[in-house]
């Protein structure tokens, strides 16, 4: 028996289509926030807070002010700072998590042809069966195979980020949290390199094509 999926309407222009839902626009932007708030910690805990350089700095500012302290208590006063920080950081993750069920939830009640899954199936076998314009469908399988291989390194980075943070309620698991906090800053770095493909990609589509990708993820496209 066949399945008759929804399909994108506008109410207001039955004659138009979204090709971003409301929902997915949100999504979009709220992520980009977080994920840039989250590499934001990562890179002030690792230059301007460093442990051991804002250990020295805490102490010399403290004997020009006439109090003497130990390398050991200037060093906990920086690790406190950097904690704070971390903290931050792990409060970026709770809503990372939150943004990726979210995404979960609205893949599953998505409009037919709003859904990834649904789009990625289709662009592959528009590949796959059409000789004309490959070139064009491979560009198109290439990008949406660049955002599921995003996808699972969200999934990793959430379920990675979770660990580290309830580690004392794996406390069996204790052994592998190093493996865990490696898997977890190298999956950051393939993130960057994400974001700097993406924003590579968007602007020469725009500066090529003028597809208007950006007002797209604004106003929904059509």
């Amino acid at each position: 028996m066949t399945v008759i999926e929804p399909t994108k309407k506008d109410p207001e222009n039955p004659g138009k289509v979204k090709k971003y839902s409301p929902s997915l626009r949100l999504w979009h932007w709220a992520n980009m926030l977080v994920i840039t708030g989250s590499l934001l910690t990562v890179l002030l805990n690792s230059t301007l807070l460093k442990n051991r350089n804002n250990s020295q700095f805490i102490k010399t500012e403290l004997q020009k002010a006439g109090t003497v302290v130990t390398d050991e208590q200037a060093g906990s006063a920086a690790h406190a700072l950097s904690d704070k920080v971390w903290d931050i950081h792990v409060y970026f993750g709770y809503v990372l998590a939150a943004l990726f069920l979210f995404r979960i939830i609205l893949e599953l009640f998505q409009l037919a042809d709003q859904k990834f899954i649904r789009v990625l199936k289709h662009t592959y076998h528009s590949f796959k069966l059409t000789k004309a314009s490959r070139k064009t469908h491979f560009h198109e399988l290439t990008v949406k195979i660049i955002y599921a291989a995003f996808y699972m390194l969200l999934l990793i980075m959430v379920v990675t980020g979770l660990f580290l943070a309830f580690e004392d309620f794996f406390a069996p698991y204790k052994a592998i949290r190093h493996s865990v906090k490696s898997v977890h800053g190298f999956c950051m770095y393939l993130i960057l390199a994400f974001i700097a493909v993406h924003l590579i990609g968007v602007f020469l589509a725009e500066r090529k094509n003028g597809k208007g990708i950006v007002s797209d993820m604004i106003n929904g496209g059509e």
